[in-house]
């Protein structure tokens, strides 16, 4: 019987099984930001255990409240920097040269295929996008992979995806993964890995693959998960040119990272989604999904482009060729935040960030505050956001809020109508 790709992460990293179906493995990144890590400096600190397996393998943010909008979240700031300090992390990217956490670990080269990460965040799973197994952890386990570099898991099953067909234009991996987990619903993948294939997967950028994995947790999914090829190696070619001769060369030793034919799945979903259309969220729950074309019209108050599910330059692009030329409802407000300094650098020399400003949107720092509703716009109570976030709870983003998760491009569209409804790049 042939083995999955997280299957045959485990055989790679497992150092220890201590119980049947407990696999303690070997980690390659630790991820931290300024939210969950602090709990566990403090707690280490109190043991007498404030050190760090590898400062090499940490790399820690400030991300999800930046500035520091507070006294408390400036004490949590304080905590991590002066930690990272005192333990030579030299990958610690403080206010000012900062982005959200799931974005410029990336793009600073930091992931790879066959790679073990844990963060104490559930969105860590969009890093299963480069072929790694990446998981969101709590406190206990966090602690433990900061100190000894390894985790414990149950071998998790897999689900796979193959997606058929071409998305037509105007409809995205947001789209899609907001398709897939209204199909299986939130409950659909619990504890379990998400593998993305297929043709329309083979085609998408390394962006709107980290879209449809950021959003595996929504399904209840531990990663979602894609196969390394050609198009990882260019997003990761300028970190690792020294250590191949040629991209050919990395996309051989890329390719272990893959499924066997005889894999056993959990189970295996087949869809040609060609015809999809736009989709966006309803109610409170990731998996109430509707198509725009049924929700056009619905009011509201504030639209956000940004976070790290679609607050990328290939995100920003696709908003601004919607906005370009026109202006936002003058019943609506409107926010963007590019997810990373670069990214931000990227969208204002080709001219995004001015047509987001003339449109009428606030631009603002990379920061992951609004998502969460802790800052850079928070909903007051009764008010609607269209939002290219990946949670729509009760609350989400400022208590008694209401959010539509869509795609940047329904975001932009509806930021001119001052309504939901499809952009001019979907003509179905």
């Amino acid at each position: 019987m042939g083995k999955t790709l997280v299957e045959k992460i485990f055989d790679a990293h497992r150092v220890d099984m201590p119980y049947p179906d407990t696999h303690v493995l070997k980690l390659d990144r630790v991820f931290c930001h300024e939210i969950t890590t602090p709990i566990a400096i403090t707690d280490l600190m109190t043991r007498g255990k404030d050190r760090v397996f590898d400062p090499d393998k940490i790399k820690a943010v400030i991300d999800h409240v930046t500035p520091a909008k507070d006294s408390k979240t400036a004490e949590q700031g304080k905590i991590i920097r002066e930690w990272a300090k005192r333990n030579q992390i030299k990958d610690f990217f403080d206010v000012g040269r900062n982005g959200v956490c799931h974005a410029i670990f990336p793009e600073k080269g930091f992931v790879r295929p066959g790679f073990t990460i844990i963060m104490g965040d559930s969105h860590t799973c969009t890093h299963g996008a480069f072929g790694a197994f990446a998981a969101g952890v709590g406190t206990t386990d966090l602690e433990v992979g900061i100190l000894k570099g390894v985790c414990a898991f149950k071998s998790p099953k897999t689900i796979k995806f193959v997606l058929k067909g071409q998305l037509q234009p105007g409809v995205y991996a947001k789209d899609l993964i907001l398709f897939i987990i209204k199909e299986i619903t939130v409950n659909g993948a619990t504890n379990m890995a998400i593998e993305f294939t297929g043709p329309v997967v083979d085609e998408m950028s390394m962006e709107s693959r980290m879209t449809l994995c950021n959003m595996a947790i929504e399904a209840g999914g531990t990663v979602g998960i894609c196969y390394p090829d050609l198009t990882t190696v260019e997003y990761l070619w300028d970190y690792i040119k020294d250590d191949y001769a040629s991209k050919e060369e990395a996309l051989a030793e890329y390719s272990q990272w893959v499924s066997d034919e005889d894999a056993e799945y959990a189970k295996i979903y087949e869809y040609d989604v060609s015809t999809l259309e736009p989709m966006v969220t309803f109610g409170s729950k990731p998996d109430q999904v509707k198509p725009v074309s049924e929700m056009a019209g619905t009011r509201l108050d504030q639209i956000y482009i940004g976070s790290c599910t679609n607050g990328r330059i290939e995100d920003l692009r696709i908003a601004a060729e919607v906005l370009k030329g026109n202006k936002i409802s003058d019943e609506v407000r409107a926010i963007v935040s590019p997810a990373t300094p670069g990214i931000y650098a990227k969208a204002l020399k080709e001219g995004i960030i001015e047509v987001f400003q003339e449109a009428g949107f606030c631009v603002t720092n990379p920061t992951c505050g609004a998502c969460l509703g802790m800052s850079n716009g928070v909903l007051a109570d009764g008010e609607v956001c269209a939002s290219t976030t990946n949670r729509n709870f009760n609350g989400r983003m400022g208590k008694g809020g209401t959010v539509h998760l869509m795609s940047p491009a329904t975001a932009a569209a509806s930021a001119i109508a001052g309504v939901i409804v499809n952009s001019k790049l979907y003509q179905g």
